[in-house]
């Protein structure tokens, strides 16, 4: 923690085929604060006007999935009064969306520990309104957590403000020292657990999400799997490796995705190690699925795309490309192999995500699954299905 008790970031979803049933009553679950331990640090998620909504994706995923804290509710006026799992996945999860931030402490008998910023502008910045909600929960006594681009740290309001009521600011994108990053060394090539990168045709289209669940399904049937968070929300999250890649030099981005994985790879000694991936490799305004590419060497990757969305997010006159071509893009791009496609299903109603599960399959020779909307065990039988060794607790042969 620095001086002025601001904290740096931290450096630390398969149907084989259309034949398989869709499974209806599994059908968006919701991931929430279940396995969270208590005494963790209790947090409230700031999303006015966005929650469930592509800007939202930090609250979005923290609903959903968050060991680092236990999420007690959702600010959103918008939504007011509405259970925020059944607006994300149409399953309740207990966490209320409340009004403000007023509404949002008196729902407590204590005052929450923390504020988190959970929404992903495309300025990368606070609005007016905004700050006042941060210097608020300040006043109060709450930590804040924000993923902007804009380091909350670095604002003389805030960090005054904050250092006067003693508390922290952690701004999740805020990287360390140039001079304590690494280049890139190639000793990722001596990791021995399997390598798969998640990755996708656009930002903001379940990347994470379907990473989180497919490091679940594999822990859970006994594949040591660890999971490497490479943006803002899977830090927040609970990520115990990985950097906020959009916040790094590109000159050492590589490298310090290589150390996060040699630091699990040796820490933990998993047999999977799960790369989230960032933005899109075909998509022009981001650079790090490049970089995840180069700096994991996977050994395979798995692609997330969204049949129903047809543009860019935030580039009305950009086309999303076909999961064909970015699955081309990709193994040309670099030597790995797509071993399946997992789907976001927004604006998809159930029977259009069977029809377009076994559309895919048809057209791409792959397994296609939805991370939410379909069995956790489709997802683990896409993995296992390329690699069966890891089933038989065998050496993993590649595909």
């Amino acid at each position: 923690m620095e001086s002025n008790n601001v904290e740096n970031s931290m450096t630390r979803l398969s149907t084989m085929g259309p034949q398989a049933p869709p499974d209806v009553s599994a059908s968006r679950r919701s991931h929430t604060n279940k396995d969270v331990t208590k005494g963790v640090p209790t947090a409230v998620v700031y999303s006015e006007g966005n929650f469930g909504q592509v800007d939202g994706k930090t609250a979005n995923g923290l609903v959903r999935h968050s060991q680092a804290y236990r999420i007690l509710s959702v600010i959103d006026g918008r939504l007011e009064g509405r259970d925020s799992g059944q607006v994300l996945d149409e399953v309740s999860n207990g966490i209320p969306i409340l009004e403000d931030l007023e509404a949002a402490v008196a729902h407590e008998v204590h005052i929450p520990d923390t504020l988190i910023y959970g929404m992903a502008p495309s300025t990368g910045r606070l609005s007016p309104a905004d700050r006042s909600v941060v210097l608020n929960a300040i006043g109060l006594g709450m930590n804040i957590v924000s993923g902007l681009h804009e380091y909350l740290s670095d604002d003389h309001e805030i960090a005054t403000a904050a250092s006067e009521r003693n508390v922290t600011i952690r701004d999740i994108r805020k990287p360390k020292p140039s001079k304590d990053m690494r280049l890139f060394d190639g000793s990722v090539s001596d990791v021995k657990a399997l390598r798969i990168a998640v990755l996708g045709t656009d930002c903001a289209i379940g990347k994470r999400t379907t990473a989180t669940v497919l490091a679940r399904a594999l822990n859970a049937k006994g594949i040591k799997t660890v999971l490497i968070g490479t943006g803002q929300t899977g830090l927040m999250q609970g990520a115990k490796y990985g950097i906020a890649m959009d916040a790094v030099p590109p000159q050492f981005c590589c490298g310090e995705l290589e150390g996060a994985i040699v630091a699990a790879s040796e820490a933990e000694q998993p047999d999977v190690i799960l790369i989230e991936g960032q933005g899109a490799l075909s998509h022009p305004a981001f650079c790090t699925s490049a970089f995840i590419l180069r700096g994991s060497q996977p050994d395979a990757v798995i692609l997330q795309h969204a049949p129903k969305r047809a543009h860019r997010c935030d580039f009305p006159n950009m086309p999303m490309p076909s999961a064909a071509s970015e699955i081309a893009l990709i193994e040309a791009f670099a030597d790995t192999k797509v071993i399946g496609v997992t789907l976001n299903h927004e604006g998809m109603s159930e029977v259009e995500i069977t029809e377009t599960i076994a559309a895919q399959y048809h057209k791409l020779g792959l397994p296609v699954t939805d991370a939410l909307a379909r069995p956790v065990a489709h997802l683990h039988a896409m993995v296992v299905a390329a690699y069966p060794g890891l089933m038989q607790g065998a050496p993993v042969a590649a595909i």
